[in-house]
């Protein structure tokens, strides 16, 4: 009990000194996906800033319809001031080629938009939604929001998912429990390019897998064989509905379901990247 009482008031305090420090940015743009980190840092700052906080969502092929829906629903249920911009990642080449800058060209695009969106509304600084677990991974984002000097409080405070969701559910948030939720992109692997067509497919037999009820899904893309992760612990349960998720992929555009004997791995397809990730998180992909 001791410990547990220590932990809960470090978490305070460091609950504290995130609002305190968006306190002191006086106006903010927080980049609003509608994911666990993103809504948190929006509650926060509304809560701190008020009308001087704006949150954006970007609505693009890359983007899931209703991971959109979903944010610009929460952001009206919490009386958020929020807009949505459309973003043209899908129209640059150096994204589509889709080689391990591709979030970078993403993010810059986002940013650049952001950037145009604070100056056009006076707002003096720019936040994603980072936090300290996002440091261990290959996230070329994180070179981007440097390189617009975006702002990541939730890093800056030392915050690691499991504290932002448990203040999330002592919030009331409902994304408190949300499974992550990357852009489609990322289920391509790296050197296949990046299409409308490919990212509608697996955003179509990814929804359909969720109404299935595995809420944690990941639809693989190899061309016409979609490769299915989900957690091992739902294998089983898998196997009693194989036929009824097979139609959904193949409905979805596939001509092949494979379920993924390794199970879900976030991030699995960064394998092949082989690459030793700085404890900023930052990996240099300007070349």
């Amino acid at each position: 009990m001791k410990n547990d009482a220590i932990v809960a008031k470090a978490l305070n305090l460091k609950f504290a000194d995130l609002k305190k420090l968006v306190s002191g940015y006086g106006s903010l743009i927080v980049a609003y996906s509608g994911g666990v980190d993103s809504t948190f840092l929006a509650a926060v700052a509304h809560e701190v800033l008020g009308a001087n906080t704006l949150s954006v969502t970007s609505r693009s092929p890359s983007v899931a319809p209703e991971e959109l829906e979903a944010a610009i629903a929460l952001a009206i249920t919490k009386g958020w001031r929020h807009l949505v911009v459309d973003t043209n990642e899908i129209e640059d080449p150096r994204y589509l080629a889709n080689d391990g800058r591709r979030c970078f060209f993403c993010k810059t695009e986002l940013y650049t938009h952001l950037e145009q969106v604070a100056i056009a509304e006076g707002i003096t600084k720019v936040a994603n939604g980072a936090n300290i677990d996002d440091l261990g991974d290959y996230r070329p984002g994180m070179q981007a929001a440097k390189n617009f000097e975006v702002v990541s409080p939730l890093v800056e405070v030392g915050m690691s998912k499991q504290e932002i969701r448990d203040i999330s559910k002592r919030m009331d948030l409902p994304t408190w429990d949300k499974p992550a939720q990357p852009c489609l992109s990322s289920r391509i692997p790296y050197g296949t390019a990046v299409s409308v067509g490919a990212l509608s497919m697996i955003g179509k037999s990814e929804k359909g897998l969720r109404e299935l009820g595995f809420s944690v899904v990941r639809v693989r893309h190899y061309g016409p064989t979609a490769r299915v992760e989900i957690p091992m612990d739902d294998f089983e349960r898998f196997e009693h509905v194989r036929f009824e998720a097979e139609q959904i992929v193949l409905a979805s555009g596939y001509k092949v379901m494979e379920l993924d004997p390794k199970g879900f791995r976030s991030g699995a397809l960064n394998d092949v990247l082989n690459l030793s990730v700085p404890e900023s998180g930052i990996v240099n992909v300007s070349k």
